[in-house]
């Protein structure tokens, strides 16, 4: 058997399983189906959790190259433009959690990953490979690849997103769940706009059936807008595909009679492209993360809606734990039982993440009695509502 764990996929999630194994000390081979490594989408968010394993992982640097560190959040209505709720961050994340919150760019995230993945001679990449199938026994795995190569393995390691094949040999075809709701993203530089709208904050604007949500990326040289809406792909549309073709006149019929700060920065944009929202079911217990020799990790155990603004970061935590149960158990070669171990730490938090993703959808596009509910709580509670210490304080130790 050769002594190596199969890594499929080399996105957020492949990259950092196979940095974790590889300080652990695990070789890992890692199959990445696009013939150079690349990452498509926009920004994304960082919580102090997630920073704080970058950080174990002496990715600090790199980051702070790349990224922004916002000083707040700001909830805003979207119609009236007035607030409804603030949370400090900068050194105030820092205070409370142990760590910052960032904002960056996916590719920037992404990038910083695989060069400290390229320089650990444990970690062998593959490019223009993709996973066929799979056969685990009680002495390894055996992956088939699409251009007909075989190769075994102690274990395997599906890191191939919300699409996965690696899910569904191990739980069956389980089609992903259209949401009903369409994500315009885009990006403007920073000094496109005037000053009040390149603050150095998280803003989220909130509205029935919409959201828009604009923070600094790249050290605030540019800032990253993503507006969610109610609606659907067009027939004959692929719903995997990562963007469709996005059009700023259907963006601000669907925003309607949004305030005239929102709508300026949504003018500013020169391009948008448009992401169909899926997902799955929150999982149901650790035999959807893992079963014998085979795991799932990121999206393709857990895929959640952007609304925690964690799907990066439970794929890093994900990571993370699986380094540390190896390091735990003192190296050793009992994959089936190192994995059980993985699945029971990571999928109630995993849960919990997904469940509350989809309940803040609900939140964010209240109308009516639920939206003053909504107004009102975060008008009374503050900081305590919109504050997550169970969350950030993490990743708990396995």
């Amino acid at each position: 058997m050769n002594q190596q764990v199969i890594v499929a996929g080399g996105g957020i999630g492949g990259l950092a399983c196979a940095l974790a194994l590889a300080r652990a000390g695990v070789r890992s081979v890692l199959l990445e189906q696009a013939e150079a490594f690349g990452e498509v989408g926009a920004g994304l968010q960082l919580g102090p959790n997630a920073v704080r394993v970058l950080a174990e992982w002496g990715l600090m640097d790199a980051l702070q190259a790349c990224a922004a560190f916002p000083e707040a959040l700001r909830v805003r209505d979207a119609h009236r433009a007035n607030q409804l709720g603030h949370l400090r961050l900068g050194a105030m994340a820092l205070a409370r959690h142990g760590q910052h919150y960032a904002t960056l760019h996916r590719a920037d995230l992404h990038g910083l990953l695989l060069a400290a993945v390229q320089r650990r001679p444990e970690v062998q990449l593959r490019l223009g490979v993709r996973l066929s199938s799979f056969e685990s026994t009680a002495s390894g795995v055996q992956v088939a690849l699409d251009n007909g190569e075989t190769l075994a393995g102690e274990a395997l390691i599906g890191c191939d997103g919300l699409w996965s094949r690696v899910r569904a040999g191990l739980l069956g075809e389980q089609p992903a769940r259209a949401t009903g709701h369409l994500a315009y993203r885009g990006m403007v530089r920073a000094a496109d706009l005037p000053a009040p709208l390149r603050a150095n904050l998280i803003t989220a604007w909130l509205g029935p059936k919409l959201h828009v949500v604009h923070y600094p990326v790249k050290q605030g040289d540019w800032i990253n807008l993503v507006a969610v809406v109610h609606g659907a792909l067009a027939p004959g549309d692929d719903p995997q595909g990562w963007t469709h073709e996005a059009h700023a006149a259907d963006l601000r019929r669907a925003l309607g009679p949004a305030c005239g700060e929102l709508m300026a920065m949504v003018a500013a944009v020169p391009e948008w492209s448009l992401w169909p929202l899926n997902d799955r079911a929150p999982l149901r217990g650790a035999h959807e993360h893992a079963q014998g020799r085979v795991a799932l990790l990121g999206d393709a155990a857990h895929p959640m809606r952007p609304y925690f603004a964690q799907g990066a970061a439970m794929a890093i935590e994900d990571a993370w734990t699986l380094g540390r149960l190896w390091q735990a158990r003192k190296k050793s070669t009992d994959w089936p039982a190192l994995l059980a171990d993985f699945a029971q730490a990571r999928w109630q938090r995993n849960a919990r993440v997904q469940t509350l993703s989809r309940r803040n959808g609900v939140v964010f596009h209240a109308s009516g009695f639920l939206r003053w509910g909504r107004d009102t709580a975060m008008g009374m509670l503050g900081e305590r509502l919109l504050d997550n210490t169970w969350l950030y304080d993490g990743p708990p130790e396995p």
